[in-house]
């Protein structure tokens, strides 16, 4: 998948938050940290730095969620941070996005904090970004409670 493809995934699936641009999204994969994980209709790409892996963003095609694209990719991140040595994922969320909050909650990710006005919605007013926080449990290399 191209920066330019996940991008208009991004656009199609953030629907009040602005999505990255394929400018952003090429130079953020620069990073030798950074990996860009993708399935049909989806894509994920996040950091690992340390025993510490953050996604910085994931995005399904909207006319394919639902269907288990998100959680491959995030079992396939889990996998690969494991490798690598990272013993948690971090990630942050709008606060006024049920749907990602709820797929989270549902892997036993946990909050863990807030960051006041983060987000930058389409309509140029502001959101909290809530800090979840998952520990890899490195005996079956899955998500674990925290």
């Amino acid at each position: 998948m191209t920066p330019e493809v996940f991008a208009r995934i991004m656009d199609r699936a953030y629907v009040d938050m602005r999505p990255w641009s394929s400018q952003e999204i090429a130079r953020t994969l620069e990073n030798s940290h950074v990996y860009f994980l993708t399935r049909d209709h989806g894509g994920m790409i996040a950091q690992i730095v340390a025993d510490e892996c953050e996604i910085l963003a994931l995005a399904t095609d909207p006319a394919a969620q639902r269907r288990g694209v998100a959680t491959a990719i995030l079992a396939e991140l889990v996998s690969l941070a494991h490798a690598k040595g990272a013993r948690r994922i971090f990630l942050d969320v709008a606060r006024n996005n049920d749907r990602a909050r709820a797929f989270y909650a549902a892997l036993g990710f946990v909050r863990v904090g807030t960051r006041p006005g983060y987000y930058t919605l389409r309509d140029g007013t502001r959101d909290d970004a809530v800090l979840l926080s998952h520990a890899i449990d490195a005996a079956s290399r899955k998500v674990a409670p925290t």
